[in-house]
């Protein structure tokens, strides 16, 4: 199993995830929209005991409540992941990692909001909330 390595922008905090994503999507919400400053965050889903923190534990901060928490570096503010489902898993944001993962988004979530100046041109599924 290949590891996966990435960091923030200027480099203060780094992880590493196995290659194994359990899914990976691209989230339209208005949360994400506002913590990426894009249309949108693809992330891919992992256990958060498999995410391993290499350089500047020291350097996230946290921001967020009981359902979810974003991790982010102190020093450049770059979005790392988000700590979701009861703390168990994290939701990388794909933009983060350094090497490329085997995984890609299979679908578009929380649609519904989506901002009204980006236009979704694949062919992925839409779903307006998170499908289930």
């Amino acid at each position: 199993m290949t590891d996966l390595h990435g960091e923030c922008l200027c480099g203060a905090v780094a992880y590493q995830v196995p290659d194994r994503f359990a899914y990976a999507l691209n989230c339209h919400c208005s949360q994400c929209r506002r913590a990426t400053g894009a249309a949108f965050k693809p992330f891919a889903g992992i256990p958060l005991a498999d995410l391993r923190i290499t350089r500047g534990a020291h350097k996230l901060t946290s921001w967020g409540d009981d359902q979810g928490q974003d991790r982010r570096c102190g020093t450049c503010g770059s979005l790392l992941w988000s700590v979701v489902r009861d703390g168990a898993w994290a939701h990388v944001t794909m933009g983060t990692l350094m090497d490329t993962p085997s995984i890609r988004p299979t679908a578009h979530i929380f649609t519904g909001s989506k901002a009204p100046w980006h236009e979704i041109t694949d062919d992925l599924p839409q779903f307006p909330e998170f499908p289930g």
